[in-house]
């Protein structure tokens, strides 16, 4: 059961992350086409981001209900149609079709990031749960570095100078939406899998769960991990979504979009290579321990990326990609609550902690159309510093039962 659920969770995990790394290239894209200002552009992270605050309850609900399998078959079958609206849009260029196309799609993630990281999580031992949710990620990672590296031709292609009019800029979208479609009808083979195991029943929450639900906020840990997932979100999102315009800057490497574009792989790529490595380390390194290192690296190489010049600046801002690499799944894993009975309720807020990704950029896109992009970087870097107190939070914590 657990060797078929890794394989089936591998699929899942890295076609998250191929769309949303191309999802990140359409703020250039639109940019440039449209005559967006960052702020205008950066509706296109909030429209992604936003659902996770408004659909996080009745995804929950139902995850329990119908069971994990079936949910997150459920949201696979939601996303490959929100692919196929960006499809859709990309050929039209209708700006409103491609917002709700990414509303859509991101509803269908809220499910996945609720379904799968948790019955991850709670599927074994605690003491290995962010170990095991750390290597999906890295398969996670896997998937944002092929985005950009795929992506970027048919996505960027367009906005340069003579570019070539035959490029289908709706492909990707497209293949994510059939490749999404497979996994839903194998997780639909395989809906009876979890039967008969501690997270296999339906309807196990119990009547009060309102009152659980924010209830559950009392657990300390819980309250302030899911501050530190929405600065966490929000920070790698906002790099990420921004490195291609900072890559194309006189002042940094001055790219072409389409090379800029491509060369954002290698911020996801230290993320892929970091969940490896931070899965081997949390064998030796207390997880607290190692969230502190981490965010303590982010904070010096954003504030470098801002100051340093040129190449420099570009290497520092692309390094903070390795940081970002375990922050997720170890933040997830110290605040969910040790009672699998809590465990939906508290991956709500977990989950819904997760607008981050559409809160922050808006407000770094804010300050970059006023102060300029690079100055922008203090924004995320005081996200950094946020996580870095969680961390060390967590470290002097002696509760058993956060």
């Amino acid at each position: 059961m657990a060797r078929t659920l890794f394989w089936l969770s591998i699929g899942v995990f890295f076609i998250g992350g191929f769309l949303s790394a191309s999802v990140s290239l359409l703020v250039p894209q639109l940019k440039a086409i449209l005559g967006l200002d960052y702020k205008g552009a950066l509706l296109i992270q909030l429209a992604f981001h936003f659902s996770y605050l408004l659909f996080a309850l009745p995804a929950a609900l139902a995850v329990v209900r119908v069971g994990y399998m079936r949910a997150i078959a459920i949201g696979l079958a939601v996303m490959a149609a929100g692919c196929l609206g960006l499809a859709t849009a990309q050929g039209l260029r209708v700006f409103v079709l491609l917002l709700g196309a990414l509303l859509l799609l991101s509803a269908g993630q809220t499910v996945l990031q609720i379904a799968s990281n948790t019955v991850v999580t709670v599927i074994g031992p605690a003491r290995g749960a962010a170990f095991r949710l750390t290597l999906l990620q890295g398969y996670n990672s896997l998937g944002t570095v092929m985005g950009p590296l795929l992506s970027a031709p048919f996505l960027l292609s367009r906005v340069m100078p003579g570019a070539h009019r035959d490029i289908t800029p709706s492909l990707p979208f497209a293949a994510a939406g059939f490749i999404l479609t497979i996994l839903a009808l194998l997780y639909v083979g395989h809906r009876s899998l979890l039967v008969g195991s501690a997270v296999g029943a339906r309807d196990y929450l119990p009547r009060d769960w309102p009152q659980l639900f924010l209830g559950v906020l009392r657990k300390r840990r819980l309250r302030w991990g899911s501050v530190a997932i929405f600065v966490y979100v929000g920070a790698e999102v906002t790099i990420g979504t921004l490195m291609t315009n900072m890559l194309m800057l006189p002042e940094r490497l001055g790219l072409d979009p389409v090379s800029a574009g491509r060369l954002v792989s290698l911020y996801w790529a230290g993320a892929m290579v970091g969940r490896f490595v931070g899965a081997w380390l949390m064998t030796w390194i207390s997880q607290a321990g190692l969230l502190a290192c981490a965010a303590a690296m982010a904070v010096a190489l954003t504030m470098g990326a801002a100051l340093l010049p040129g190449a420099l600046g570009a290497a520092a801002l692309i390094a903070v990609g390795l940081c970002n690499a375990i922050m997720y799944p170890t933040i997830y894993a110290l605040a969910l609550p040790r009672d699998r009975q809590l465990a939906p309720l508290a991956s709500m807020w977990l989950c819904m902690a997760v607008v981050g990704g559409a809160v922050v950029p808006m407000l770094t896109g804010v300050v970059a159309d006023r102060v300029g992009l690079l100055a922008a970087l203090l924004l995320p870097a005081i996200c950094y510093v946020g996580i870095g107190g969680f961390a060390i939070a967590c470290g002097w914590s002696r509760e058993k039962d956060a």
